[in-house]
């Protein structure tokens, strides 16, 4: 009897997690296929990551030094910028459709919808800006010490910012045109993911010990990835809710 009861116990929990697994995959498959049709989702950010990069050699001249000691920064608050750029877009279509609605009513766990929809938008986002990182970093004349920590902290960073953002994308999704509010909402939380990726690079450009930095990037990405989908779920049935 006991060896029926550990079969069945292991057999509904394989269930579960195939079926969590599945709508996860389905999440994310409809989302990935959905930004690839509407181009602007995902090339947009890249290319206001581009254009602000390359305006500061412009703007402040092409002396490798003084570029050198403000490449961390300025690639940073780039990133940060451009992935703010398709926050407003992330729940808003489903919301105005009726999908969000229909998936929030569907008995599914929302919190895997949503870790669904914002890893496609990290992938369609944020991967770009990590995958393009050194190259404007080379035209920045950030140190060549410096290119693996840039990469390796705007994964993290970015994987943290669509999570964060995606709590203001919740929080506003029965409001029109709230992309101001989602700015005021979203960017003092990014501020210490701001501080530690950008240090961390810095610090590399140096020669420095980059073990805090990227132990508190750590931190924070664990944090968003455990916590961010129960607010977001939470504030996306009131938005719902609200909308009706």
């Amino acid at each position: 009897m006991a060896d029926l009861a550990e079969t069945v116990n292991y057999s509904t929990s394989t269930r579960l997690s195939v079926g969590i697994a599945t709508i996860f995959m389905r999440v994310f498959k409809r989302d990935m296929k959905l930004a690839f049709r509407a181009t602007g989702q995902w090339l947009n950010p890249l290319l206001f990551f581009v254009i602000v990069v390359t305006l500061f050699p412009l703007g402040i001249g092409p002396g490798p030094n003084m570029l050198a000691t403000i490449a961390p920064g300025v690639l940073w608050v780039s990133a940060l910028l451009a992935m703010m750029l398709s926050l407003d877009a992330l729940f808003a279509n489903d919301f105005r459709d009726g999908t969000l609605e229909q998936m929030v009513l569907s008995g599914h766990p929302l919190t895997v919808v949503v870790i669904g929809k914002v890893m496609a938008h990290w992938v369609t986002s944020g991967l770009p800006l990590v995958i393009l990182s050194p190259l404007l970093g080379l035209m920045m004349q950030l140190p060549e010490g410096a290119y693996l920590v840039l990469v390796g902290s705007l994964f993290l960073g970015t994987l943290s910012l669509s999570f964060i953002g995606a709590i203001g994308a919740a929080l506003i999704v029965s409001v029109n045109q709230g992309g101001v509010l989602l700015s005021l909402l979203v960017l003092p939380l990014t501020v210490p993911v701001l501080i530690f990726g950008s240090g961390a690079v810095s610090a590399a450009g140096m020669g420095l010990e980059i073990s805090a930095q990227l132990s508190v990037l750590f931190a924070i990405v664990f944090l968003a990835v455990s916590l961010a989908p129960l607010a977001i779920a939470g504030a996306l049935r009131v938005g719902v809710a609200a909308g009706r």
